[in-house]
């Protein structure tokens, strides 16, 4: 039997290692990146319009976590490398694997529909369909932008952080009173760029609620470099974790902030080495969140009103597949599930690559995933039943995000290093039932 084709959407970090990943196994794809340039978010100015990528970006994930298993960051790069240097070794990687002739560049997947066979129907931006056995959704999830509503009218710019690329693009924002809304990693990094004297006049930050802000730096080395033993019960890592914040930083409460109401552990981490200097030099002042724009004035939910010039959202982004039919999959408030994050049951030949928010890495999260979907395609490996698939959907979400605060941001949360060893668990789980079934690959498309 032929060997199914598939189709990949996307050149980003989980494309072109999913592409890899097939080419190791002599498994035939297409690779289609609607951009002329590999880098994906980390791509500064992108020619696709879709990175969130500023000009003073680094990454919040240490090298030494984020580098793939088969191709280390150079020794050379500094502990938290610059998008540039990213891009670079993003680059880096396709070239010494051979990938760069795989990739179409330029040409953009606009749908995808499963016929009456269960293949897929791939329509490109040339005009062209093609027929595929399976598809790898490899999108990403950083670029549809979410900006929540207000009451009223506010008469200066105001634009989401993904539109953000320095203090003067697409904005001057010198001498400017600014209110950036919203307390994750790019609301820090932006506020902390714009409070700088010679910039912005007064910043703000709106926040809905307190957060525990992580250092990158802990005795002299960046935290995530420590992973906490297998064997270890959850009770005892959060434990750990809060306790190493707090002997870190200290509580929120002492740079004059909001205290946090969850535990460190129960919210996707902050990040940042500025931040609360910032605050404590006085060049940030964390507000309440916005209850009413008025003009050329905000007004925010302590009764407290200031005069704002612009306002950026970094508030996060959609999960959506403009590509793919709601018949085909639905997200509600950004809520996918998935079994193992990577197969929605019912639809054997669709797969969704790096859709999570692992802890403490994403750029090699779907390296793991693709070298486990290559063996099913390869005829590898079987999935369990549908109903066992929802089982386990239930079972992973109540643990991996059923302590988290109710949030869009909190839908998709794992522990990257658990997460590998129970897709491991499960890989060999699958070949044990492919040997009983003699499983073939999936069929080839006629």
């Amino acid at each position: 039997m032929a060997l199914p084709e598939s189709c990949i959407v996307g050149a980003g970090c989980s494309g072109f290692t999913t592409a890899k990943a097939l080419k190791d196994r002599g498994l035939p794809f297409d690779c289609f990146e609607m951009s002329s340039a590999i880098g994906g978010n980390w791509l500064y100015k992108n020619p696709n319009g879709r990175s969130s990528c500023y000009q003073s970006l680094h990454i919040d994930t240490s090298k030494y976590r984020m580098q793939f298993t088969d191709f280390p960051i150079p020794d050379s790069f500094p502990d938290y490398p610059h998008h540039s240097q990213i891009v670079q070794y993003f680059n880096d990687y396709i070239d010494h694997f051979g990938l760069r002739d795989r990739i179409t560049m330029n040409t953009e997947v606009k749908h995808a529909a499963r016929d009456a066979t269960g293949k897929w129907k791939v329509t490109l931006s040339t005009g062209e369909t093609r027929d595929y056995d399976a598809l790898f959704v490899c999108n990403g999830h950083h670029w549809d932008h979410h900006i929540p509503k207000f009451p009223g009218t506010f008469d200066g710019p105001e634009f989401h952080s993904h539109n953000y690329l320095t203090p003067f693009e697409p904005h001057d924002l010198r001498g400017k009173n600014v209110l950036v809304v919203g307390m994750g990693n790019s609301a820090m990094d932006i506020a902390s760029e714009l409070s700088q004297k010679p910039i912005a006049r007064k910043l703000f930050v709106a926040a809905r609620r307190g957060v525990w802000i992580f250092p990158k730096y802990i005795n002299g080395a960046p935290p995530d470099k420590g992973v906490a033993p297998a064997w270890m019960p959850t009770w005892l890592v959060r434990a750990m974790t809060k306790r190493l914040i707090v002997k870190a930083v200290g509580h929120m409460r002492n740079y004059g902030l909001p205290e946090p109401a969850h535990h460190p552990a129960d919210a996707h981490p902050s990040v940042s080495g500025e931040f609360l200097t910032r605050v404590g030099c006085g060049d940030i002042t964390v507000v309440k969140n916005i209850q009413e724009k008025r003009g050329n004035k905000v007004l925010f939910e302590d009764g407290r009103e200031e005069e704002i010039d612009a306002i950026i959202y970094a508030t996060g982004y959609n999960v959506s597949f403009p590509f793919l039919d709601d018949t085909v999959i639905t997200v509600q408030n950004n809520h996918l599930p998935l079994f193992k994050r990577i197969f929605k049951p019912g639809i054997d030949n669709l797969f969704f690559m790096g859709l999570a928010q692992p802890l403490p890495t994403l750029v090699n999260f779907a390296e793991q995933q693709a070298r486990w979907v290559a063996d099913y395609l390869a005829g590898g490996y079987a999935l369990p039943s549908v109903a066992e698939m929802e089982k386990t959907i239930a079972e992973d979400e109540g643990r991996d995000i059923g302590h988290y605060y109710s949030s869009r941001r909190h839908t998709m949360q794992v522990n990257f290093d658990r997460y590998c060893r129970e897709i491991k668990a499960e890989w060999q789980r699958g070949k044990a039932r492919a040997a009983r079934t003699s499983r073939p690959a999936l069929a080839k498309a006629s």
